[in-house]
Formats: structure tokens, C-alpha cells, sequence
């Protein structure tokens, strides 16, 4: 049966175009909001630290209360808590009582309930979706989140249309309101009911499952250092187009969505190439591909070349990003998945703020191309400890 002709799929999807969409408006929004008030570069990059945190703090503790209710009612209330705060956000800026400090903890607990939503969609995509569908279930979510990224420099110039900045929020809140709506529409989609242990037992199964999943738990240290690495190249490649290639504010932009049209061609093509190949192969692939794309930048001397390696980036990047959820959800017992879900996620994130912190001081101290090289060599290396795991022969 086609993807698109299953009911419950069509629902979240539809859900989660509202949701990105939404959230694509907000996370413009609320750094330019709080510069406009404050005039301050470092009030903006804060606002961009707080939003990362509860991926980081809290991924592992959401999967747990994921797997302990219903995904539909626990769906509702996430969007239903952004909903709240939205209008609220709204309503005091458009009082004139906002202060710094409210969008501070307006934006933690935005992307908390984001991400509680998003654990949730991944339980019920495996609820829903027939496993041999999971690969073009996953490869739709990607394609449509990346064409909202590649969107993301007109909704920013829409927001700076808009009367005041946070109309914005106004415009997102009915967004969240229409999710709101949708999702009950969706069928219950939870696994048979089973007995609750106590919260600290229930972390403590999934870990057990995790170690216990070998191949699931190995791929996930890997991923570690293919995101320090990943981070290394999307911290420097910005810096080195400004830097070295002096391109301007307009062809960056232009330039840098040419990785997006790499992500829409891999979303394309990555459910046909997983029929075809085995998920381990493609999954070495990707990684060996990555280091080659990083190594580019290390001889890049054009906006070409540039262009190039942004473009194989996006394609490689997505192809192998959707191996590993559907690998995740393929493996993993339906009423284990959110939790499997948070605490990957959680480990995930573990390279990300040190590769970054790291490959500033080595392009003050070398050279960008030296961050170039060092992530190039840093996938190399990840590929060898791939082969070495035997993930390379996953079916």
C-alpha cells in the first residue's frame, strides 16, 4: 500500500508540516525580537544556547513519559503547551511587558515541548507504518523539513515584513492551533497497555535494551563523533565562505541552499536505494562519502568547489540521518521506542559543543582547512571502526 494512502501517516504528516513550519517562524523570531529590544549579538546567540538545552538535558527523561501514556494524548498536549506559550509570548509583547527574561524561558520550554512532540511522532510512525514502509515513511518527514529549512531566509524576510516582529508569534500560535486540531483526528496509536514500573526502572529498561541491541548501540557511539564531525564542517563552512571566498550576505544565502537541494534529492531517492542495497553498506557509504565532501573544502578555492561540497553534504547527510532512524525503529520493541528514542537522541549531542568549541581555536591557531581536514580524517577513521564492528554486513 502506498505511504501516502495510509490514513494515520497522512495525518502526521500534515501535523508536523504545521509544527515545522510553526517552529521555523518562532526560532527566526525570537533572536530577532530580542535584538531589536536589547541591540545585542550575545542576547541572540543565548537564545539559540537555551533552545538546544533540553535536547541535551532532557531527551532521555521525555522518552520515558513518551512510553508511559498515550502518544496521541501526550502529542496534544506538547502542541497544546507551545500553543499556550505562543499567545502568551504574544500577548505580553503586544502589552509592552515583555521582558528578556520571559522570552529566555518562553524558548526552553518551546523546544522541550517540540522535541516531547517529535519523541511522540517517532512512536507512532512505528505504530502506524508497516516496517517495510518505514524507510519512505522517514525519507517524507526529511524531504519536508528540509524544503522549511531551504524556505527559512523568505520566512525571514515575511517576518521582517510583518508590522511588528512578534506578529510572529501570533502567526505561529494559529498554526499550533490548527496542529492541535488535527491530531485529534488521529487514531489511538500505542502499543498493548503494560504494567508501569517505577520512572527510574522504566529509564533503566530502555538502557538495558539499548546495550543489549549491539548493532543499534554501537551505531550510536559512532554517531557521536559523525555529528563532532558534521558539527566541525557546518561551524567553519560559513566562516570560510565570508572569510576567504568574500562572498556577500545575498550569494551566501544562495550558495548555502544549495545543501537543501542536496537534503530534497537524497529524501527522494534514499527509500529506492534501501530496497536495492543493504542498510549497513549504504550507512559505510554515507560515512566514507562525508569525509570525501569535508576533504574538498580542504582544496576549495571557488564558490564551485564550495557549491560542490555543500550539495554532496546535504544528499549524503540525509540518506545516511534516515538510515539511522529507520534502523532505530526497525529494531527497537514498539513500547521501548520513546525511551530508545531520548536516549539516543541525548547521546547524539554529546560531540556537538566541544567539536564546535574546538574547531574555533584551531581556525584561529591554523586555518579553516585545517578543521576541513581534521573532520575529513575524522570520517575515515569512524568508516575503519565501522568495518571493524561488522555493521558493515546490517541486512
Amino acid at each position: 500500500m502506498p505511504i501516502w494512502r495510509n490514513r494515520p501517516f497522512l495525518i502526521l504528516f500534515c501535523t508536523s508540516t504545521l509544527l515545522a513550519c510553526g517552529s521555523k517562524v518562532y526560532e527566526l523570531a525570537l533572536p530577532l525580537i530580542l535584538y531589536d529590544m536589547t541591540q545585542s549579538a550575545i542576547a541572540m546567540t543565548t537564545m539559540k544556547s537555551i533552545e538546544f538545552l533540553p535536547n541535551l538535558l532532557l531527551a532521555m527523561f521525555i522518552g520515558v513519559w513518551v512510553d508511559r501514556f498515550s502518544k496521541k494524548r501526550w502529542s496534544q498536549w506538547m502542541v497544546f503547551g507551545q500553543m499556550v506559550l505562543l499567545f502568551s509570548l504574544y500577548a505580553l509583547s503586544a502589552a509592552g511587558h515583555a521582558q528578556v527574561i520571559h522570552y529566555y524561558i518562553a524558548g526552553f520550554f518551546l523546544m522541550a515541548f517540540n522535541y516531547g512532540f517529535q519523541n511522540a511522532r517517532v512512536s507512532m510512525i512505528k505504530q502506524v507504518v508497516p516496517t517495510p514502509l518505514l524507510t519512505a515513511a522517514n525519507a517524507r518527514f526529511s524531504f519536508m523539513s528540509t524544503f522549511i529549512e531551504i524556505m527559512g531566509p523568505a520566512i525571514t524576510g515575511f517576518i521582517l515584513l510583518l508590522s511588528s516582529l512578534y506578529s510572529g508569534l501570533l502567526i505561529t500560535g494559529v498554526a499550533y492551533m490548527l496542529a492541535f486540531i488535527a491530531i485529534s483526528f488521529l487514531e489511538k496509536a500505542d502499543p498493548p497497555a503494560a504494567q508501569k514500573a517505577g520512572f527510574w526502572q522504566e529509564l533503566k529498561a530502555g538502557w538495558a535494551e539499548l546495550l543489549s541491541n549491539k548493532p543499534l548501540w554501537h551505531i550510536t557511539l559512532l554517531v557521536i563523533f559523525l555529528n563532532a564531525t558534521s558539527g566541525m564542517y557546518d561551524a567553519m563552512i560559513i566562516f570560510f565562505a565570508k572569510d576567504h571566498l568574500r562572498l556577500d550576505t545575498s550569494t551566501l544565502g544562495l550558495v548555502l541552499s544549495v545543501a537543501g537541494l542536496g537534503g530534497l534529492i537524497g529524501s527522494s531517492i534514499v527509500a529506492p536505494l534501501r530496497r536495492r542495497f543493504p542498510l549497513g553498506k549504504m550507512m559505510g557509504v554515507t560515512i566514507l562519502s562525508l569525509g570525501f565532501s569535508s576533504l574538498l573544502m580542504v582544496f576549495a578555492n571557488s564558490t564551485w568547489l564550495l557549491c560542490l561540497s555543500l550539495f554532496l553534504t546535504g544528499l549524503i547527510a540525509t540518506i545516511e540521518n534516515v538510515c539511522i532512524w529507520t534502523f532505530r525503529q526497525e529494531t527497537t520493541p514498539a513500547h521501548l521506542i520513546g525511551r530508545i528514542s531520548g536516549i539516543t537522541g541525548s547521546i547524539f549531542k554529546l560531540g556537538i559543543v566541544f567539536s564546535i568549541f574546538g574547531s574555533g581555536f584551531m581556525t584561529v591557531s591554523i586555518g579553516p582547512w585545517a578543521v576541513f581536514l581534521v573532520a575529513a580524517l575524522g570520517n575515515m577513521l569512524i568508516f575503519l571502526v565501522y568495518r571493524k564492528l561488522s555493521l558493515w554486513r546490517l541486512a
